[in-house]
């Protein structure tokens, strides 16, 4: 496991200038959460939630709380992966990858999300309005490499969704694996 120590400090200090931060889980809380989910939290994203707060800061002050929604929350972590996950034996073209966790809320239906299954945590972009007909796979974006590299590009102000970002500067790429996990 990587050392996120030092990153970790400097959300911690971010952070504590949020008015949304919650307390950060219990150890209980995360594996409560992991059962739920039926997999691990990336690394990265546990230590968020066990060290720095259980949502309420991050872009927007807005990371999603693990278990227990915020009250200006519509859903929490678990609870929006959970209604995106369709049935065992559905039939239906809606299908949502297994172990991405939508982490950040940013309104039209877009998700920040991370994904659990990559070893860095890669953050996606979810954008339902890029697609066009029932192909789910143009609808997700590589937002960042890894978790600690959005975390990285917050921490510094040059995010896409930042007020003084120029429309055109940030081309995200479609994520390859969206196909073969969808």
């Amino acid at each position: 496991m990587k050392n996120f120590d030092q990153l970790l400090g400097r959300v911690v200090a971010e952070a504590a200038q949020s008015d949304r931060i919650q307390p950060p889980i219990s150890e209980e809380e995360l594996e409560k959460a992991e059962q739920l989910l039926g997999f691990h939290l990336h690394p990265l994203l546990a230590a968020l939630y066990r060290n720095v707060g259980n949502g309420g800061f991050g872009p927007m002050d807005s990371l999603l709380s693990l278990l227990d929604p915020h009250p200006d929350d519509e859903d929490s972590v678990v609870q929006s992966y959970l209604g995106r996950i369709p049935p065992e034996g559905t039939d239906t073209w809606w299908s949502w990858p297994k172990g991405v966790l939508p982490i950040l809320d940013w309104g039209c239906a877009m998700f920040a999300c991370v994904d659990c299954r990559s070893e860095d945590g890669t953050v996606l972009l979810f954008d339902p309005n890029a697609i066009s007909g029932q192909d789910l796979s143009r609808a997700w974006f590589v937002d960042a490499g890894s978790l600690a590299e959005w975390l990285e590009t917050w921490l510094a102000g040059q995010g896409w969704y930042e007020e003084n970002a120029v429309d055109g500067d940030f081309d995200m790429a479609l994520w390859t694996d969206a196909s073969s996990r969808l």
